[in-house]
């Protein structure tokens, strides 16, 4: 359980991080879908281990394989299953904690929860699962982009170091200009220098990613448990190493007052929108048209090389050093993942909306 997201666009990924591969099906994809395979190799790209200084040394390649729900270049309605095998685990740098509870780590929830757990390199809890997302995010993608429905990312905060521009300011095209990926080159100097100096440390350092969706039509969101907003929170928060989800004014709007915060109404070129936007693009959890923007809080990664003092699986004390291949920021590469993860999202809920419109032209 708890491993397929969506209920029209059902995205179910499996594998582990030191298994033969991890996979990824969509059941729900419209048939009849021209693919863009390097596309998806793209994204797969940014996403992937190894890409600069600042990532983990893992090399994955990435390369995946299309198993069913894919004919002639299109796809068929049925299931829809990718695959990539693992080539780079080393599962090896991971006996020393057969034994072993890491702190901030998965070990003993999974171990408490299941009675065994995968200890090399965290199994399903490895944020190596997040190759299958990015693949349904790129898919998710290609049918979204047509329908002038555009999904940006970026980092806006490492450590102290903060982005204060706001989503109408950002140029999007200098996202993929640096290794940080932050649309601000004096900025993404600062956040790069810090995690390389975490790095050197043998810590880690945790960050933000900021979002924003443009052009979502009018009437997204399942009020009043599925609404636009809970989705994109839990899609969020699924993300591993997430510790936080804000949309709109977020907590920043509690220190505004109602006459502060209130969206005025407005009509230009026949089309409702509001002055401003503390509503992140959402009103009673459904989507009404102006950009939705929000922003994911990334703890520091929870493998660090300084010593450590935990306990293993009989409660004995022990100490612990990290070893290993592990990202001192995770941000960076959670900026494909935020993207995939919203693309599915606003996707599965389009598919929602469409199911009322043609239901009402019927009657």
């Amino acid at each position: 359980m708890g491993n397929t997201f969506g209920k029209i666009f059902r995205v179910t990924t499996f594998g582990e991080s030191h298994g033969k591969g991890i996979g990824v099906v969509i059941d729900g994809c419209p048939p009849n879908i021209s693919l863009n395979l390097d596309f998806i190799e793209y994204e797969l790209q940014r996403r992937k281990p190894g890409q600069s200084k600042l990532t983990t040394r893992r090399n994955e390649n990435e390369v995946f394989q299309i198993l069913s729900g894919y004919f002639e270049g299109k796809t068929t309605g049925s299931p829809l299953t990718f695959w990539i095998e693992n080539q780079d685990a080393k599962s090896k740098d991971y006996e020393h904690l057969k034994t072993a509870y890491r702190p901030s780590h998965a070990d003993y929830t999974y171990h408490m929860k299941y009675g065994n757990y995968d200890y090399r390199g965290g199994g399903r809890s490895s944020a190596r699962e997040t190759a299958a997302r990015v693949i349904a995010g790129a898919v998710a993608k290609q049918i979204l982009t047509p329908l002038g429905i555009q999904i940006y990312a970026w980092v806006s905060q490492v450590g102290n170091i903060k982005l204060s521009k706001s989503y109408s300011e950002i140029d999007f095209h200098l996202i993929e200009s640096n290794p940080v990926r932050c649309p601000d080159m004096k900025m993404a100097e600062l956040m790069e220098a810090e995690i390389l100096l975490v790095k050197k440390r043998g810590d880690s350092i945790g960050g933000v990613v900021s979002a924003v969706i443009l052009n979502v039509p009018v009437g997204l969101g399942e009020p009043v448990f599925d609404k636009l907003s809970a989705d994109l929170a839990k899609a969020m928060l699924s993300i591993h190493a997430s510790k936080g989800f804000e949309y709109g004014s977020g907590f920043r709007g509690v220190e505004m007052y109602g006459s502060e915060h209130n969206d005025i109404f407005y009509v230009e070129n026949q089309q409702i929108k509001t002055q401003t936007n503390y509503s992140g693009g959402i009103q009673g959890g459904i989507s009404n048209g102006m950009p939705i923007h929000f922003r994911v809080a990334f703890k520091p990664v929870a493998t660090i090389l300084k010593k450590q003092i935990s306990i293993d699986h009989d409660g004995n004390e022990i100490m612990l050093e990290g070893k290993g291949r592990h990202d001192p920021c995770v941000v960076p590469r959670a900026v494909p993942i935020v993207e995939a993860m919203t693309a599915i999202t606003i996707l599965d809920h389009l598919l929602r909306y469409q199911c009322y419109k043609n239901l009402f032209k019927s009657l």
